[in-house]
């Protein structure tokens, strides 16, 4: 049963990565990466819950906070603001 399980979340992360290659939008390809991401901390579960090593679930919960704060960082940086040339004086 954890086999097929495993099967099921890898093939889950193949169509993450189709997505983030051919995404029409910015916002596809990250949500894309970061769907890869959550797959592969579920991944990281699975494998430690599998070899009966608990200490995987640190690196997966590591994983998970790192993969947060980089899919928050690259929505940032891609969110469009305005600049001081771009706005008019309405003096």
């Amino acid at each position: 049963m954890y086999i097929a399980v495993s099967l099921a979340i890898l093939v889950t992360m193949v169509l993450a990565l189709v997505r983030a290659l051919r995404g029409p939008t910015v916002y596809d390809r990250v949500l894309a990466v970061n769907m890869f991401g959550t797959k592969t901390v579920l991944l990281l579960s699975v494998i430690a819950f599998l070899m009966g090593r608990p200490d995987f679930l640190d690196l997966a919960l590591a994983y998970a906070l790192i993969n947060l704060v980089g899919v928050l960082a690259v929505l940032e940086f891609s969110q469009k603001k305005p600049r001081a040339t771009d706005v008019k004086d309405l003096d």
